[in-house]
């Protein structure tokens, strides 16, 4: 016997549940839900029953479950397995049986209400969750994009996220309330639905009108760089070596210390969506342009973090397994000691030296902390200064 049966069920004031599920439920005596899960399957339900709320505990209820004698029907909205409630379990309760009988989930329900094929839909949640999934999409040019949505990250709050990057593109469907009472449809263009009020029980599709541009290489004249200072900027042929030296197909968090322009931050979230990457700057100079740069090239989703790296609390933030030094107050020897502490082991870390003691140091600090130093790569930009790559490698954890 299953420890979970976990139902997927419709607000609709028609739907029926499956005659295969009907039949389980008089065999069972501790269900769970939404209190307005219950009220809907009550005309379902055995005499003599125990009924479990889904509260905000997840953990705490999972483990109340794994305390019973028996199994548990669970019901849930839509597709336990889409951003559900199958997924929790899978989590908090890895080693346990479960059977789902799913329904449809509500992007699916939109698309079929709106007669849109849905194959290449790109799901996206920012339910109870931050941005990541959302601006993934977005910095991927995906044409058609769900979103689950809450009540914080709203169909208006995500129409001016779209906006403040430059993602006016897209034209954004509301679904309402499906197969409720209310259910209400409508299409909006972003600046209409930045302003718009809708029902709490909302989710949204993403359509896109026209392509937007995207650079593999972003041209070092489109930044916008510091006062007086145009060619404080990790020049375009360098900053993708330098990336490329990262190995950032196989990463998953970046940190670019002193970002100054954003350009090295920006082309590595650009070229890989779903890195994150955290940038650290103590010029005050520098604290807008990452954010203007950003928004000019739709790169949403970049940590920024603005003051001394010395006085950081750097363990709140993601770890990284990639690190690329643009600035290092010259203070390299200390400034390695540091990031060693956090660094993953296999990570890597890039800088680019102008002056060969830079280049010196580098090298010293590294060998001290035993990484693996790679080859350096040598490269002259038109009639700037040769610049050298150097690239190492963390081996012990």
């Amino acid at each position: 016997m299953n420890k979970y049966v976990v139902i997927g069920i419709s607000d609709h004031e028609h739907f029926v549940l499956p005659d295969e599920v009907q039949t389980l439920l008089p065999q069972h005596q501790y269900f769970s839900g939404g209190r307005r899960h219950r009220h809907r399957m009550q005309q379902y339900l055995p005499a003599v029953y125990e009924w479990i709320d889904i509260t905000g505990d997840i953990p705490g209820l999972i483990q109340r479950y794994k305390e019973l004698e028996g199994s548990v029907i669970i019901f849930a909205s839509g597709d336990p397995l889409f951003y559900g409630f199958a997924n929790s379990l899978r989590r908090y309760d890895p080693e346990a049986s479960m059977r789902v009988y799913p329904y449809f989930n509500s992007l699916q329900l939109l698309c079929q209400r709106c007669n849109i094929a849905y194959a290449g839909l790109y799901n996206t949640s920012v339910h109870g969750r931050g941005w990541d999934e959302l601006d993934t999409a977005l910095i991927r040019r995906a044409q058609l994009i769900g979103v689950l949505t809450d009540g914080t990250k709203t169909p208006a709050a995500i129409a001016k996220r779209l906006l403040e990057y430059g993602y006016d593109n897209y034209t954004m469907i509301v679904g309402e309330a499906l197969e409720g009472v209310d259910e209400k449809i409508g299409t909006f263009s972003l600046s209409t639905a930045a302003t718009g009020l809708f029902h709490a029980l909302n989710c949204v599709l993403l359509v896109e009108n026209t392509p937007r541009q995207k650079w593999m290489g972003i041209p070092d004249t489109l930044f916008e760089g510091l006062q007086n200072r145009p060619n404080m900027i990790t020049k375009m042929p360098i900053r993708l070596l330098s990336l490329g030296q990262l190995d950032l197909f196989h990463r998953q968090v970046l940190w670019d210390i002193g970002f100054c322009t954003g350009s090295v931050a920006i082309e590595a979230k650009n070229n890989f969506p779903g890195l994150q990457v955290v940038g650290f700057e103590k010029r005050e100079g520098c604290d807008g342009l990452l954010d203007r740069n950003a928004a000019k090239f739709g790169v949403p989703g970049i940590i920024k973090v603005m003051g001394d790296i010395f006085e950081q609390d750097l363990s709140a933030y993601p770890l990284p397994d990639a690190i690329f030094i643009g600035g290092h107050g010259n203070r390299l020897g200390e400034l390695m000691e540091v990031l060693d502490h956090y660094l993953k082991a296999g990570g890597r870390v890039v800088m680019n030296a102008v002056k060969p003691e830079s280049k010196v140091q580098f090298e010293q600090a590294v060998t001290r902390l035993e990484y693996q130093l790679h080859t350096p790569v040598a490269i002259t930009i038109d009639e700037h200064n040769q610049i050298t790559v150097l690239t190492a490698e963390k081996i012990k954890t």
